[in-house]
């Protein structure tokens, strides 16, 4: 049973690209699983305060579209994924290479070597965790702050971490019984 907005989307399709071979996900294998907000972590790792002159975003999209579940990369070849990354000269790893270890230093990912491969596992750090660690140094800006936690509330993600912290309960006395007398 399709939803209300999944029938609205499809009459939309059909009026405006009738015939059109729309990418749906539906019945595919070949995509990935990533937070909606997404984008606007792009954005952030664009920004000169976090990056400097290095290009972060396209190796931590790189890593979204390799991850699978448990929230583990596994590299079998650093090149390939340097390729992919858009890094194809003759330093094309050892350049990935910098953009990792600044993504692990700025708190998205943690790594694992392996023999002689610096970057064979890598752990995707949730992002709601990054980012706290990363505000409370003062690395995020305000207004990017707000566009984020507007845009998370809309989509349902979780919150950053300093809101979920668990409070102290409250205890509440409860009036004796009768029998407990």
């Amino acid at each position: 049973m399709k939803s209300k907005k999944t029938e609205e989307r499809a009459a939309l399709r059909d009026r405006f690209w009738p015939g059109a071979k729309a990418w749906t996900g539906e019945n595919s294998m070949g995509w990935f699983r990533a937070p909606r907000t997404l984008p606007l972590l792009l954005t952030l790792l664009k920004s000169k305060k976090l990056r400097g002159n290095h290009d972060l975003a396209s190796v931590y999209l790189a890593l979204w579209a390799r991850h699978l579940d448990s929230g583990i990369v596994e590299i079998m070849n650093e090149q390939e994924l340097a390729y992919e990354s858009g890094y194809t000269s003759g330093r094309a790893l050892r350049t990935w290479q910098e953009r990792m270890a600044l993504l692990e230093t700025l708190g998205f990912i943690k790594s694992q070597t392996i023999a002689n491969q610096k970057y064979r596992y890598v752990l995707m750090i949730d992002p709601p965790a990054a980012l706290a660690a990363l505000h409370k140094k003062g690395f995020i800006d305000e207004t990017w702050r707000a566009t984020y936690d507007a845009r998370r509330i809309a989509t349902k993600e979780t919150a950053p971490a300093e809101e979920t912290e668990k409070r102290p309960s409250k205890v509440v006395r409860m009036p004796a019984t009768e029998k407990a007398k």
